[in-house]
C-alpha cells in the first residue's frame, strides 16, 4: 500500500485535477463492501468523499475517505486496501486513504439503491436510525425493530441472536416461512 503523503490541500473544481477526481470518483464508487458484497462502499454510505490534491512533488494524490460503519469494523482494513488497489489498478499511483469518524456513520446514509441489493440478497435492510441526543442509554434487554422478512415480506419475526455473520447484522426466524435471515442494524 502506498504510505500517505503530505499534500498542499484539495484542488479547485475549475483545476485540470477536477478530471483526475471525476474518474478516480467513478472508480472508487465502484468498490465493494467486503463483508456485504452486494453493496458498494458508496451504496452503504461508507465512502464519504473523494478529492485530489497536490505532494509536495507536485504529483496529484487521490485522497478517499471512508466512514466505519462500527468503531473498530474489522472489515475497514480491507475497505482501505481494496480503494487503494482498485485506484492504482485505474492508474492513479497516489492514493491516500483517510478516515473520518465525524459525523458517524449512519444506517440511514444507505441509499435506496443498496437497500433494494440487500432486500435481494435476502437481507432485512434497516429502518429509520435511532436519533439520540446526549448519553446513549445502555439497556440489556432485547432491541424492538420493525422489521420485514425479505422472503415472504412478514413482520412476524423473532430474534434469535443479537448478532448475525457480522457485529452490523442481526439472526431473525421468520415465524411465518420459518427461514432464517440477517437484519442490518439500525445504527
Amino acid at each position: 500500500m502506498n504510505a500517505p503523503r503530505r499534500t498542499s490541500g484539495p484542488l479547485p473544481d475549475d483545476a485540470p485535477g477536477a478530471r483526475t477526481r471525476e474518474r478516480a470518483a467513478e472508480v472508487a464508487r465502484q468498490v465493494r463492501d467486503p463483508e456485504m458484497p452486494m453493496l458498494t462502499l458508496a451504496d452503504l454510505g461508507v465512502l464519504r468523499g473523494l478529492e485530489v490534491a497536490r505532494d509536495a512533488s507536485g504529483a496529484e494524490v487521490v485522497i478517499a475517505s471512508i466512514t466505519p460503519t462500527y468503531t473498530g469494523c474489522p472489515a475497514l482494513a480491507t475497505m482501505r486496501d481494496d480503494l487503494v488497489h482498485r485506484l492504482n489498478a485505474a492508474g492513479f499511483p497516489h492514493v491516500e486513504v483517510r478516515i473520518v469518524l465525524d459525523p458517524p456513520w449512519s444506517s440511514d446514509w444507505i441509499s435506496e439503491r443498496g437497500r433494494e441489493a440487500l432486500r435481494e440478497a435476502g437481507l432485512s435492510a434497516p429502518g429509520p436510525a435511532p436519533r439520540r441526543t446526549g448519553p446513549v442509554r445502555l439497556t440489556l434487554g432485547p432491541v424492538r425493530r420493525r422489521l420485514t422478512c425479505p422472503r415472504c415480506g412478514s413482520a412476524a419475526a423473532r430474534l434469535v441472536s443479537e448478532f448475525g455473520a457480522t457485529a452490523c447484522k442481526a439472526l431473525y426466524t421468520c415465524t411465518d416461512c420459518l427461514e432464517p435471515f440477517e437484519h442490518v442494524k439500525e445504527i
